[in-house]
């Protein structure tokens, strides 16, 4: 049976969870933004009989969504050899810090939760396409691997291989920590870094802690990851000298607690945090403006 009329706000309405899919399997809102808006345009380009004749107008835009996102996927590892220094997902601000939000942008239509921290999308990253997006519709979002084979063009069976060899890559990776053990360990970290305190700052990072920056060549920040707590405190301190004013916030990052660091009202940082047994063993500073701007309210 087909949908007899599906109507114009039942398909608008689909919009919200075809932005999260898309962030999701992209790590970018201007992406996932356009990646959704080509769905759309694909629908809207079917004859009136075809849209007619399908049942779920939202299964169909996020089967074409994936097949969007497996594509730009597909380009991106190139795109990012190209880019400048290291490429790290667009971080994500709180609903509820947003005085400005208005509710059309893409960040505005995000659920926070466990599958948009940084440390899991960056976990993300290091899978192909493929699995990416088995993981993603499957375990996230509860797709069956029966729809998941239509978008990747395999049997459910690979699909399934593809979504367990990505979930032993997660399992691996993830290091749980309660929300007020990462606050504790972030205020930490800002009260010693607004005081320069480099020793309480090695105390607080672990030994083999890395620190991971993205500037996009836009603006000044380490090209490649620091590695070492010392080291790193040192770079904290550095930074907080030439960076007169610098004031840093408490602020939720991706759903889970985090810094942002402004000058004279500008964003010039947001900053994310994995906090294993009390320390900090990696720091996400993302400073490209591009990606910034959904953080423009906090001025």
């Amino acid at each position: 049976m087909g949908t007899a009329g599906t109507s114009t706000d039942e398909v608008a309405g689909e919009r919200r969870q075809l932005i999260n899919v898309a962030y999701r399997l992209l790590g970018s809102l201007a992406e996932s933004e356009d990646a959704v808006q080509e769905a759309y345009a694909r629908w809207y380009a079917l004859p009136p009989s075809r849209r007619d004749e399908i049942v779920s107008p939202g299964a169909w835009l996020t089967t074409v969504t994936g097949r969007v996102c497996l594509d730009v996927l597909g380009s991106a590892r190139a795109r990012r050899e190209r880019y400048v220094g290291v490429w790290l997902p667009d971080p994500l601000p709180d609903h509820a810090e947003r005085d400005h939000g208005h509710g059309t942008d893409p960040a505005d239509q995000m659920i926070l939760d466990e599958s948009v921290t940084m440390a899991f999308l960056v976990v993300l990253e290091s899978m192909t396409p493929a699995e990416r997006v088995a993981f993603i519709l499957h375990d996230v979002f509860r797709y069956p691997f029966a729809e998941i084979a239509g978008i990747l063009g395999r049997t459910p069976a690979a699909c399934k291989q593809l979504a367990a060899s990505a979930r032993r890559r997660v399992r691996v990776a993830r290091s749980p920590v309660t929300a007020a053990g990462q606050a504790d360990a972030v205020r930490h970290v800002k009260e010693a870094w607004e005081t320069k305190d480099i020793a309480a700052l090695v105390d607080l990072l672990d030994p083999a802690a890395v620190m991971t920056a993205d500037g996009g060549g836009l603006v000044g920040t380490a090209l490649r990851p620091i590695e070492g707590g010392a080291r790193i405190a040192q770079y904290m301190v550095a930074i907080a000298d030439k960076a007169p004013g610098l004031e840093l916030l408490e602020r939720s990052v991706n759903g889970v607690p985090g810094l942002v660091a402004r000058q004279a009202g500008a964003v010039l940082t947001v900053a994310s945090f994995e906090v294993v047994d009390g320390r900090v063993t990696r720091i996400w500073a993302v400073r490209n403006p591009e990606k910034l701007r959904p953080w423009g309210w906090d001025g």
